[in-house]
Parts: structure tokens; sequence; C-alpha cells
């Protein structure tokens, strides 16, 4: 989708990310963050094809903690990330669909550890990049509940 001007974001956001089957997902929008993460409770390793993918289970919403989500996908990437603690990590990068503010883009996403964070999911800056901007004064601009667009080519 081509856009004329950036769209404002808040501070947090609802987001959508439906090539994992996450229709709602609380995001803290991080301008101070590279890269975008994703909590993950669990990931494994598999092959498929030749090719290295992961497996990960998460629970999209805390109100919900019975009803979890289990994906595969595959690896993009394999890169050090330096945590806000200043730790160093090696990290899987997955490429997915986000949905946010009527905008539908590709973003690159890694797998974390954000258990005890109050956002499972952290949006970077190179995710907002020529499509967003962040207005730190508010808050869920865009709504509680995102449209979640399903089709053929999640």
């Amino acid at each position: 989708m081509e856009q004329s001007s950036t769209v404002v974001l808040g501070w947090r956001e609802w987001v959508c990310l439906p090539g994992f089957g996450i229709p709602r997902l609380r995001a803290k929008i991080d301008t101070g963050a590279r890269s975008s993460a994703l909590h993950v409770d669990r990931q494994w390793r598999l092959v498929e094809g030749g090719a290295p993918w992961v497996g990960f289970s998460l629970t999209p919403l805390r109100t919900r903690p019975t009803e979890h989500v289990e994906v595969l996908a595959p690896i993009h990437a394999e890169r050090e990330v330096m945590d806000s603690g200043g730790h160093r990590t090696t990290r899987i990068f997955l490429l997915t669909r986000l949905q946010l503010a009527g905008i539908d883009c590709m973003i690159e996403i890694n797998l974390a550890n954000r258990r005890g964070m109050r956002f499972p999911m952290l949006l970077g800056r190179s995710a907002m990049a020529d499509t967003f901007m962040v207005d730190p004064a508010r808050s869920s601009i865009h709504g509680r509940n995102p449209h979640f667009l399903q089709d053929s080519s999640t």
C-alpha cells in the first residue's frame, strides 16, 4: 500500500500479525529499538525442505492465558541483538506481515523472551521507517480492535 504521508502512532498500539495467526497483540512503539521483537513462551528448530525453520508458541493476550498460538516459520536470519540492559544475544529473525492503522506491510521481527514485560511485542524503528511517526503523548490512537484481514497470502 503506497502512502502519501506518514501515519501517526501512539507510544503503544494494538497490532495484527496475520502471517502468524495473531489477530490482536499489544505492542510498544519503541523508536529506541532498531529491530522489532516478539515474546515467545517456547521455541524449537526444525528443517523443512532442507531449509532452517523455527517453531514457537506464545500467549497473545494476558487476559486470555489459556489461548496459545503455535507457529512454524522459515528463519530469515540470525543476528546478535543488544537488549536494553546492554546484554548481547543471538536471536532468530523472521519476515511477517504487520497490520496497523490501515497499513499492511512486511516487517522483520526477532523472537525474544519478554516474560515479565508489559508488552509482548516491540515495534522498532526499522519497521516504522518511511511509514509511521510516533506521538509519545498519545496512546492506542488506532483502537483496541485492529482489523484482521485474512487472505490467501498469509
